[in-house]
């Protein structure tokens, strides 16, 4: 069965030749499952009964079956468990800013990067999500909330990195004129610092935001949090951001995790400042987000504010992120991981 979610728009007026169907059926399709938004092939009134089955036998429709939904209390920030036709899970989160609303997706099942805080990756990856999964994630969330979306981060469950060609191909169908058409701009793909990758995202000169999860300012220290720096060192990170801007002129978002104790003093603000201070880029400080796994422990209020202050008196572009959802199971990958737990039992 092919995956008619993830094929291109020519991909799809070419299959329709395969089907001896007239070209222009491809992009009646295509507008029903990326405008439309449509569930099923069912729901295509304009599509003819015979050619509903030819895609009925075909064609594989994803369409995520969502089995939970937490809503906080406190911003309204809504978290979705996401049933995958394999029934595997995943979650997606919808956030309200001024600017508009935003929705994080997961792009793996599970994750292999192994971060040390990240409820995640506890499990270790399961498998990749299709373009058209990553997709439909979006897709539920603006059906189910009848709000547009304007913004996509792509910081979820998984590393989004690690599943590159299923990453492109989504950000093409996202940004497609002729599907829901949002901004690149308005995207933002998270890295734990792959690299090979980083530099293979360069090339494709997207205008993407591109978000590293630095947490550490020295390698001994970010080999602690995070396994991915016993493979690339943190010069070999800059070199790749550096190429990054480069080659697209986008400023690097740099994410750093606040944990008491371990990476908030005066000396591990003054390191990350010669590190970024070259480079064109953002900061975005996460007081991190406790999981019951680990030990890890929010960095006090003080401490954060300090942090950010030495950063801002250095000139260096730094936000504190807003918490959101932390009464639903704000950290990455924790309301899966309930789910699992508790199917088990």
């Amino acid at each position: 069965m092919i995956d008619i979610k993830s094929m291109t728009l020519e991909e799809l007026r070419e299959d329709m030749n395969v089907l001896g169907e007239k070209s222009f059926r491809a992009k009646q399709l295509y507008e029903w499952m990326h405008k439309k938004l449509a569930e099923s092939f069912d729901e295509m009134t304009n599509i003819s009964g015979a050619l509903k089955e030819k895609c009925a036998g075909r064609y594989e429709y994803t369409n995520l079956k969502c089995i939970r939904v937490q809503e906080s209390s406190i911003d309204g920030t809504k978290k979705f468990l996401f049933e995958l036709a394999d029934g595997n899970v995943v979650e997606s989160v919808w956030m309200q800013y001024k600017h508009g609303n935003s929705v994080c997706i997961s792009s793996q099942v599970g994750c292999r990067m192994g971060c040390a805080f990240c409820a995640s990756t506890l499990d270790g990856l399961v498998r990749n999500l299709t373009p058209s999964e990553m997709l439909d994630q979006i897709y539920a969330i603006t059906r189910l909330t009848k709000e547009r979306v304007s913004n996509v981060v792509v910081m979820g469950t998984g590393e989004p990195l690690d599943n590159y060609e299923n990453l492109l191909r989504f950000i093409r169908l996202l940004t497609d004129e002729e599907g829901l058409h949002i901004s690149q701009r308005n995207i933002t793909v998270s890295t734990c610092g792959i690299v090979p990758k980083m530099r293979r995202l360069a090339d494709q000169k997207l205008q993407i935001t591109l978000a590293l999860s630095l947490h550490a300012s020295s390698d001994d220290k970010r080999k602690e949090l995070m396994p991915i720096a016993n493979k690339y060192s943190i010069q070999e990170l800059m070199e790749a951001c550096s190429y990054y801007f480069d080659q697209t002129g986008r400023r690097i978002t740099f994410e750093y995790s606040l944990v008491g104790g371990v990476n908030d003093s005066d000396e591990d603000a003054g390191r990350l400042i010669r590190l970024i201070r070259p480079l064109n880029c953002h900061v975005n400080l996460i007081p991190v987000n406790p999981i019951k796994e680990r030990d890890f422990v929010q960095s006090d209020t003080d401490s954060i504010t300090a942090f950010k202050n030495k950063l801002e008196k250095n000139q260096i572009n730094v936000t504190i992120r807003r918490e959101m959802g932390r009464d639903i199971d704000g950290a990455c990958g924790q309301l899966r991981r309930r789910h699992i737990e508790q199917s088990l039992q």
